[in-house]
């Protein structure tokens, strides 16, 4: 339309448009704080009666930036794990920006900036003239208007509704009069406010560079890997270029046909000389840096900026973990989504608790022995750290590659955080098997039960009845489960079923407890379902069939290992702000779970675990070691396999778990590196060898003597005695009582034949004592020494005799029974052998 020919009427309208404008400019440049006032004879016009309300300055406001997570190593240089930003802006002084870049704003953009009070009057008259003549446009913004401009736009910005924030985008660059009279009083207002070096500031922050690369720095940084401070006058020139029109001059679009790499970015180049002979006109530059720099190529060399976690590689879910608490600290607002926008917009630096060098450690071990996928098994390995004590979670690891993508690329590919809950990551958490036990063996020991008492551990079809405050006492009916490892054995102490995970020892010591007291115990250490949904606590949740995220597991594991007391997890240490002003980080809450004594008593078990019993391969392979304390778990057919144990420093969970549900068995399964079962004692030491070398450990509390052996107190002897009787005098005693069955003994039949522990042994008050009957099958081998062979056989009536002769030289034990075996008073059934030895006289040698 700009070839066309203007009506009469339009003409006539330009005219009023022009006049109206180049008065209340001159007026304006003029006066400078009181314009309505000097062009008072004007006031019937809407314009002006507009313009009189509007305010006396714009303040300059904290402009979207960058904000960065990052961790720290031991060098103590940040490393930086993410950036996030809706504008990719990073604000910089303007001390540190190339000379280059100021002169070329002003040449380029508004020569007589440092003369005029925020309006250019010849560049508004020769855009005014350009519009009444409906010749083509030319700008006549000054560097403050459009400034001005470009804050009034970043306001909109800011705003959440989609329809308020176009509404403003609209009023902000309305080309009317009246809007632009609007921009004219408040550069004013903004020149009265700033020197002019905190304008020009202002403006190479806020302007927009085409996409969202927004001001100077970030500008330099994507197109030019450089800096602000380094751009040559070249590409300080492109880039000015750039502001002009962002789209049309920007360089990162190499296929375009007017502005791409084949014709040289031929648009932006074209601007980019005009500003270099505004330089040179204005005696900004020298004729031989001019010459040189128009003919200098513009070679971009773009670094893509990167929002999210993906660029944290093997460290993304930690990083995504942290975004989850910065959605709900409070710091950042209200809600969670003003939250991350003011994250998002803030240009806070977050310093976390990652430690690089042991989470380097965990991703290496994972990925050396679980491949990122398995022939037909969603197959997922985790690795959580945290530092006992202060609840800093140090590593967070899987076998999986971490995608914003809502739909996955491929198997290999995931944004759900195996080691969080549900709504900090996705996941809907693991059943943690006998790493659960732990609870069961916490709730014994306040109950006052030691170590060393020992349990109906026989497998049975019905447990019976348990207690449960909560809910009233609980039969599960069919409910029998067995040892993972076959054990047969009937009276397994506390301490024995911990060190070998025995099942039925701890159903037998939940008979003795509260469900609902071990549910409690185990939420006292910050455990829950992953899921939100409260813990359940029937007969098999003892053996760990709740599903938890492993960072819940970990921190009760480092709650342990901190003599009871179970720190929240934190992952920021620090967060300095754009203002460089550091800002209350969210910090750890640690609660007493259980009293130092009863910790002690569980490290005590617990540290046997790894010297004694299953979680040995896990501690024999960690080096260097120190004290540490351990439990393995082993889910219904070996579906999932956990290794839980702590120094007392670093706590560390690794499991290898089925994520979506299929039934393999982890025996059946190898991989590269063996059997996948095993790879969790293959994994842990590695990250815990690291752990141990960096953070130490020390001993743990000494257990005391009542929590290992309890009181001791005499068994009473029930031989002989009726079943029912030796039960009366049993449980009278203190003890439990167990009817261990029938068994061969000489005893009548029906009464007690021995128990276990025996009579006059001594054991803890409270223990279960077995006792088993007779079935009157034996009777007592009666003694045949010193009778001859015929005498002996007719004594050992119904057993089988066989003889054999030793030489004698009293002659009185010729021919008698020397010896038997078994020995007399031995119980035997009838039937058995008996063997007997016989004297026999040596021959008088010859005379």
């Amino acid at each position: 339309m700009g070839d066309s020919k203007r009506t009469f009427s339009g003409v006539i309208g330009g005219l009023a448009g022009f006049v109206a404008m180049s008065a209340v400019a001159g007026l304006l440049i003029a006066v400078g704080i009181t314009p309505a006032l000097a062009i008072s004879s004007l006031a019937a016009s809407s314009t002006i009666n507009a313009f009189e309300n509007l305010p006396n300055y714009l303040k300059i406001d904290e402009l979207s930036q960058v904000s960065t997570i990052y961790a720290v190593p031991n060098s103590g240089v940040p490393y930086e794990l993410a950036s996030f930003y809706d504008q990719n802006r990073v604000e910089v002084p303007l001390a540190a920006m190339n000379l280059f870049v100021q002169d070329a704003v002003v040449a380029g953009e508004d020569p007589r900036f440092r003369e005029h009070g925020g309006i250019d009057l010849q560049g508004t008259m020769r855009a005014a003239l350009a519009k009444f003549t409906g010749g083509p446009t030319s700008g006549g913004s000054s560097v403050t208007q459009q400034y001005v401009k470009n804050v009034l736009v970043q306001k909109c910005e800011v705003m959440p509704d989609p329809d308020e924030l176009q509404a403003c985008f609209e009023e902000a660059t309305d080309p009317t009069e009246e809007r632009k009279l609007k921009e004219m009083r408040l550069a004013i207002g903004v020149e009265k406010a700033y020197s002019k070096d905190e304008i020009l500031q202002g403006y190479l922050n806020i302007t927009g560079f085409g996409g969202t690369v927004y001001g100077i720095q970030a500008a330099a940084e994507y197109y030019f890997s450089a800096t602000a401070a380094t751009l040559t006058l070249p590409q300080a020139a492109s880039l000015i270029a750039i502001v002009n029109n962002p789209e049309k001059f920007r360089l990162d679009e190499p296929e375009s046909e007017t502005n791409g790499a084949a014709n040289g970015y031929a648009a932006n180049k074209d601007r980019r000389d005009y500003i270099l002979r505004e330089m040179l006109k204005h005696k900004k530059i020298n004729q031989a840096d001019y010459d040189a720099a128009v003919a200098s190529p513009i070679e971009p060399a773009i670094t893509e900026p990167s929002t999210g976690c993906q660029t944290a590689g093997g460290a993304a879910y930690f990083c995504d973990y942290v975004t989850y608490q910065l959605k709900t600290d409070p710091t950042f607002g209200a809600d969670e989504d003003t939250r991350m926008t003011n994250f998002r917009r803030g240009g806070y630096q977050i310093y976390t608790t990652l430690d690089i060098e042991l989470q380097l450690a965990s991703e290496a071990a994972i990925a050396e022995n679980v491949p990122m996928t398995f022939e037909d098994w969603d197959v997922g390995a985790v690795a959580t750290s945290v530092e006992v004590g202060t609840g800093r979670v140090l590593t967070m690891a899987q076998n999986k590659i971490y995608t914003q993508l809502e739909v996955a690329p491929g198997p290999e590919y995931t944004g759900i955080n195996y080691n969080t809950d549900f709504n900090q990551g996705g996941s809907l958490g693991f059943q943690p098997g006998s790493t659960y036990k732990v609870f069961t063996l916490a709730e014994w020991l306040k109950e006052g039960h030691p170590l060393g008492e020992r349990v109906d551990s026989a497998r049975k079809s019905n447990w019976g009845t348990f207690q449960d405050y909560c809910d009233g006492p609980q039969n599960f009916g069919a409910y029998n489960p067995r040892n993972d490892s076959n054990e047969a054995g009937r009276n397994y102490s506390a301490l024995e079923s911990t060190i070998d995970s025995i099942n039925t020892g701890f159903m037998g010591m939940a008979k003795r407890l509260d469900l609902c007291k071990i549910r409690d115990t185990a939420e006292s250490f910050g455990v829950h379902r992953a899921n939100g949904d409260p813990l359940e606590k029937g007969a098999s949740s003892v053996l760990g069939t709740n599903e938890i995220a492993p960072l819940s597991m970990a921190v009760a594991f480092a709650g342990i290992a901190n003599k009871g007391t179970t720190c929240t997890p934190i992952v920021i240490d620090r967060i300095i702000g754009a203002d460089g002003v550091e800002i209350p980080a969210p910090v750890s809450t640690c609660t007493a779970s259980v009293e130092p004594e009863v910790a002690a008593g569980m490290a005590y078990a617990m540290e046997r675990v790894m010297t004694q019993g299953s979680a040995g391969v896990s501690y024999r392979n960690t080096s260097p070691r120190s004290p540490m304390i351990g439990k393995t778990g082993t889910t219904d057919g070996s579906k999932d396999t956990w290794m839980s144990g702590a120094s007392t420093k670093v706590a560390t969970v690794v499991g290898v778990v089925s994520v979506t549900g299929f039934d393999t068995n982890q025996r059946n399964v190898y991989f590269d590196s063996g059997q996948a079962a095993t790879a969790r004692h293959r994994i842990w030491p590695e990250i815990m060898s690291v752990a141990n070398a960096k953070y130490g450990g020390d001993e743990f509390e000494q257990a005391a003597n009542n929590l290992i052996r309890g009181v001791q107190v005499t068994v009473p002897d029930v031989r002989g005695q009726s079943v029912d009787a030796a039960r009366e005098t049993i449980e009278a005693a203190g003890f439990g009582f167990l009817d261990g069955g029938v068994t061969d003994s000489e005893l009548p039949a029906g009464t007690v034949s021995r128990s276990d522990p025996a009579g006059g042994d001594s054991t803890s008050t409270g223990a279960t004592v077995t006792v088993y009957s007779s079935n009157g099958s034996q009777i007592l081998l009666p003694n045949v020494v010193g009778q001859s062979l015929d005498q002996a056989k007719g004594t050992l009536s119904g057993f089988g005799v066989v003889a054999s002769e030793q030489p004698v030289t009293d002659a009185s034990q010729n021919g008698k029974v020397l010896s038997m075996a078994p020995a007399a008073g031995t119980p035997t059934a009838p039937g058995g052998t008996v063997t007997v030895v016989v004297g026999k006289s040596a021959a008088a040698p010859p005379g």
